[in-house]
């Protein structure tokens, strides 16, 4: 990989042409949390309030500058690499068209309208993303344009290392450990490549969701492989395959080096983030904060970088993001509970509630016997703990409970 030190600090000098370097801040939270010297680098900050754009930039000028009269680029995405892209065919003038799924939320349409301008057409295509990039890349060869991929490109990964440019120029020295979001690798593939041949002695963590290991995966079969499912919540990261020119550059990682985070808990560090310190994150742009606590015996004492990725959070999925967290804290809990249908019962059960109880939901499902109703209750309380408390009553009094909390199934049609 010779020269790829110095083609990503070019890369890095070109990008001033269209934005500041993104700051890296020392957090005071989250240092005297863990006895060590966090930094954040907030690419959550940039124009589209994500890295994409870096890739995006420096893959289009690379192909500009070879073809000058090539103007038309093809995407498909229905988040930050669209708005990337938007962005970065109104800089340079050249024609861009989007596809995006018809399900895309009308706020991310809109945004990408907005950055793009008169330079971009976006086509709603497809159900599912599969429909979406199939589309895309059919209308792409028909039209003879440029397709440009999020990740699996060399100048976009060479484009996400400016990432890490910054980073030790802003820094003045070599981190002790970088921790990297992974969805589809080209952040990572980028920002490593770089940092392992310009401070060797950098460590590496990589985090991604649970739901959508794809780094896992792969590093377990020494190759990229397709997940049989994603879950979709951490929807810039959610990827079911990992890049292979991506994965060509992070093969041989060690696999205690790659972390997973279970999507609700990602959201009990958004909140944080949020309440605490001011900052808006998406789920991607939260993975790398997130596994702190897991490193907290790794870190002490270290300078550690966390790249959060992106901000573009949509402020209507706030109410969903709290009911995750607080789930995965142990403060919120569904029950379908069996009341008797008699007088009084229901003060029976009310009386087990403890002053820091509250009833979030009551809502009676049926009549399934004559005796007996069933009710869907969502509980609310300040310590995991008092469940327990709850949880002897209800077996000491005989009241027949199921509690459906984890149960994602039921939780789908029910909660």
């Amino acid at each position: 990989m010779t020269g790829f030190m110095e083609a990503a600090r070019q890369a890095t000098q070109a990008l001033r042409a269209l934005f500041p370097e993104t700051p890296l801040q020392r957090n005071d939270h989250l240092s005297a949390r863990y006895g060590a010297e966090i930094l954040l680098k907030r690419e959550d900050l940039t124009p589209v309030r994500s890295y994409k754009l870096r890739g995006a930039f420096t893959a289009m000028r690379k192909v500009l500058a070879e073809d000058p009269a090539h103007g038309h680029f093809v995407c498909a995405s229905a988040g930050n690499h669209a708005q990337g892209m938007a962005y970065a065919c109104r800089h340079f003038g050249v024609r861009g068209t989007i596809f995006m799924p018809v399900t895309t939320p009308q706020q991310k349409i809109d945004k990408t309208r907005a950055f793009g301008g008169d330079s971009v057409d976006i086509r709603l295509t497809g159900d599912y993303f599969d429909q979406t990039l199939a589309a895309a890349q059919s209308f792409c060869a028909d039209a003879g344009a440029h397709f440009l991929s999020p990740f699996d490109d060399e100048d976009v990964i060479l484009g996400q290392a400016s990432v890490g440019v910054e980073i030790l120029d802003q820094l003045g020295r070599a981190p002790d450990l970088v921790i990297l979001p992974v969805g589809g690798g080209g952040l990572a593939a980028g920002v490593t490549t770089f940092l392992s041949e310009a401070a060797p002695e950098v460590g590496f963590r990589f985090v991604e969701p649970l739901g959508g290991a794809s780094l896992t995966a792969a590093v377990a079969a020494g190759e990229p492989v397709t997940l049989k499912s994603v879950n979709s919540f951490v929807d810039g990261a959610a990827v079911a395959r990992i890049g292979a020119r991506s994965f060509a550059r992070l093969k041989g990682i060690d696999p205690a080096h790659v972390l997973r985070a279970p999507e609700d808990r990602i959201c009990i560090t958004m909140l944080e983030m949020l309440n605490v310190e001011g900052i808006v994150l998406e789920p991607a742009g939260a993975l790398s904060v997130d596994v702190l606590p897991e490193l907290a015996d790794q870190i002490a004492g270290k300078t550690v970088v966390c790249v959060t990725s992106g901000g573009n959070f949509d402020f209507e999925r706030l109410p969903e993001v709290k009911e995750r967290a607080q789930r995965y804290a142990g403060l919120k809990k569904y029950f379908i509970l069996r009341m008797p249908q008699r007088p009084g019962a229901l003060k029976e059960f009310l009386t087990m509630l403890g002053p820091d109880d509250d009833i979030a939901r009551f809502e009676y499902l049926k009549k399934s016997a004559r005796n007996f109703g069933s009710v869907l209750i969502g509980i609310e309380t300040k310590k995991a703990t008092n469940f327990a408390d709850l949880i002897a009553k209800l077996d000491a009094s005989g009241f027949a409970y199921r509690d459906i909390t984890a149960d994602e199934t039921l939780a789908e049609f029910l909660i």
